[in-house]
């Protein structure tokens, strides 16, 4: 992928790995046909459960990087109302999102026809489906219609707490270009050594800002003359609150900050890996993200009522999960997401003509 095209190509394969990973967390995490082939392969159904979800930080880190390339390409922030940041932020996420939420419920009340099983979701109220509406869900105390749906409200918090910094630090010290990435900075700190150790904090964008605000620190000084002394600063950091508490977590995010600073400043990032591959699931990662649970969900149901329940069965049962949940994020994204961006882009068009 060139940079021409307008995507990095390092950044789609570090997406393409992680919702791949996180598709496989969910189908080994959650039955029923994993129980059946959790005999043939303990070892890997096991760390599938167990640790590919910890994937979820290379999204973190990306995300911290790319909402910095976004709003304050030099650590400033860009001259725009924050409500109307905010808003474009909340379109962006959220017509995908109504309708992964809407697949969500229809698959869990097929499943729920089918099968009797934990990990099927009760029906939706209208309260609860209000509150992933408005990204309150997990804050309002309301299990989330689907798996993974409590990353997009994360999002929203972490993309609207960075442009808050960093509108306080213009507004404070509007003669200090340095101010806003230094109240960053503290608040990089602040998560690795309060708040990320304290699971309370975890439906709120602090406890996951170290992690965020590293991806930041990445794009605003790692280029490529300058690198060396901020990736030692990076992992000093971070290797300090790893010492003080060890989270598997922070450490990969530290690895993909890293990574991401290596590739930044060697240049790959923009063409490798030059695989097309790898370039449409990232491109695609979004929206398998966001539907991949309803559709796991359902062919497990199917599985269980309709196919023996024996490991090999059941294996090839998860294969076509897996591959079921790539097939219809790609399908969502060209009906969906697309056209959700389009009709954005369009209107941000007229705006800007109108002004």
């Amino acid at each position: 992928m060139s940079a021409g095209s307008g995507r990095l190509a390092f950044i789609d394969a570090l997406k393409a790995v992680a919702s791949q990973l996180i598709v496989l967390h969910h189908l080994a995490f959650y039955g029923p046909m994993s129980d059946y082939v959790q005999p043939l392969a303990p070892e890997l159904i096991s760390w599938l459960s167990q640790y590919a979800r910890i994937a979820v930080q290379a999204f973190l880190v990306i995300g911290g990087f790319l909402a910095a390339q976004a709003l304050a390409r030099d650590g400033t922030l860009t001259i725009r109302p924050l409500p109307e940041l905010i808003w474009r932020r909340y379109l962006k996420l959220v017509p995908p999102y109504l309708g992964a939420l809407l697949l969500a419920i229809a698959c869990s009340a097929l499943a729920s026809r089918l099968i009797v099983y934990e990990s099927i979701p009760e029906p939706a109220t209208l309260p609860q489906f209000i509150a992933h509406i408005l990204l309150l869900q997990g804050v309002l105390g309301f299990d989330g219609l689907s798996a993974g749906v409590w990353y997009v409200a994360i999002d929203f918090q972490l993309y609207t707490l960075l442009l808050l910094t960093l509108w306080l630090g213009r507004r404070a010290m509007p003669q200090a270009p340095a101010a806003g990435r230094a109240l960053v900075v503290a608040l990089i700190l602040a998560s690795l050594f309060y708040f990320n150790r304290d699971e309370a904090w975890d439906n709120w964008a602090p406890y996951f800002f170290g992690a965020y605000g590293l991806g930041a620190l990445v794009f605003w000084n790692v280029g490529r003359r300058a690198a060396p002394p901020w990736l030692g600063l990076i992992v000093i950091l971070v290797a300090a609150a790893l010492v003080l508490d060890y989270r598997s977590r922070i450490a990969v995010a530290l690895f993909v900050a890293l990574a991401l600073g290596v590739a930044r400043h060697t240049g790959f990032i923009e063409s490798w890996p030059r695989s097309k591959v790898f370039a449409w699931l990232g491109q695609i990662s979004y929206s398998v993200f966001l539907v991949h649970f309803p559709i796991c969900l359902a062919v497990n149901a199917l599985f269980e009522r309709y196919a023996p329940h024996t490991a090999g069965i059941q294996s090839a049962g998860m294969i076509v999960a897996w591959l079921a949940s790539i097939g219809g994020g790609a399908l969502f994204y060209r009906q969906i997401e697309c056209r959700a961006q389009a009709l954005l882009s369009r209107k941000a068009g007229t705006a800007r003509a109108a002004r």
